[in-house]
């Protein structure tokens, strides 16, 4: 298994772009937040599960961004509570938008999205993030 530095090594290098980058600090947690929200609307059990799930793969990788995930993936089950009723629709307007600006930045990346090699880059996303925000912080992980 690779390490979280060679996954976000690879990552990065579909990521050099300023207004990439911008992107995807903003619409990768929108996204993620979105499919929470979609699983949640349909079941929140199932929600928690798929969470947990995931939460599995990112242990491997780094305990402590790991329990940075679970606070983002906490505040994605209380936002997706709070919406109630509408948070099916919301959810499928953050994706349809996120995904959008998405492939707008590897547009102006001149790059594919990494997924397109490996879907667990899906995965590694919201991890890259956190990593750029720890290591503002001087936070090892």
């Amino acid at each position: 298994m690779k390490t979280i530095e060679q996954w976000f090594s690879e990552y990065g290098e579909s990521h050099q772009n300023k207004t990439n980058k911008l992107i995807h600090w903003i619409c990768v947690p929108s996204i993620l937040f979105s499919i929470v929200g979609i699983v949640w609307a349909f079941s929140p059990v199932a929600a928690w599960a798929l969470m947990a799930i995931t939460m599995l793969f990112y242990f491997k990788l780094s305990f402590k961004l790991s329990l940075a995930m679970i606070v983002v993936f906490a505040a994605s089950a209380a936002l997706s509570q709070a919406l109630g009723a509408y948070v099916l629709q919301a959810s499928i307007a953050i994706f349809i938008v996120a995904w959008i600006f998405q492939f707008i930045g590897h547009k102006v990346e001149g790059k594919k999205p990494s997924f397109f090699e490996d879907l667990q880059f899906l995965l590694i996303g919201p991890l890259w993030c956190l990593g750029f925000l720890f290591r503002k912080l001087k936070i090892s992980y």
